[in-house]
């Protein structure tokens, strides 16, 4: 039997990393771990106050994620983060070696209207420029895919299973 990896799903606020993370993990018959549940409350309060949150906030949220990303390694999982730069994909790995990123992706409009009509959630749309500059996307030496936004929840996730597939298995 082949191991599961562990999978972020990346991306700037807004791409649906909450909706499409736990589907995910459903079709991979993996545990869920919201990415969000490991901010300590001084960055949510921090982010909610619509201020971004700088390197220093976020190194201890990124290590509090690649410890439960280690503990499910061989087990497989999903885990929900932004992960924007190479140096935190680099901080995740370097915690949890394995790790295989699926990067939500789309158009600024289209995640700017979905995070103005989403509720109850902590990070205002004033800070979608700040996460569209911070943005690295994946390099070619990063073990991962990218998969469109666009279209309904389980579309997203059919190409991303599809994308998970062929780039974990290139026979398929």
């Amino acid at each position: 039997m082949r191991t599961l990896p562990v999978v972020v799903v990346m991306g700037v606020a807004g791409t649906g990393k909450t909706t499409i993370g736990p589907l995910l993990a459903t079709r991979l018959g993996v545990p869920y771990a919201e990415g969000d549940d490991f901010h300590p409350e001084a960055n949510i309060a921090k982010m909610s106050a619509g201020t971004p949150l700088d390197d220093a906030d976020r190194w201890p949220w990124l290590d509090a994620i690649g410890a439960w990303a280690r503990g499910r390694a061989g087990l497989g999982g999903v885990v929900s983060c932004s992960a924007l730069k190479r140096a935190y994909r680099d901080r995740l790995r370097s915690t949890a070696p394995g790790l295989v990123f699926v990067h939500l992706a789309g158009d600024r409009a289209l995640i700017e209207d979905r995070m103005a009509h989403r509720q109850g959630h902590f990070m205002p749309t004033a800070l979608l420029d700040s996460q569209f500059a911070t943005l690295q996307p994946l390099g070619a030496d990063e073990a991962g895919v990218e998969v469109d936004v666009s279209g309904d929840p389980e579309e997203i996730t059919g190409r991303a299973v599809a994308a998970l597939r062929a780039g974990l298995d290139p026979a398929s």
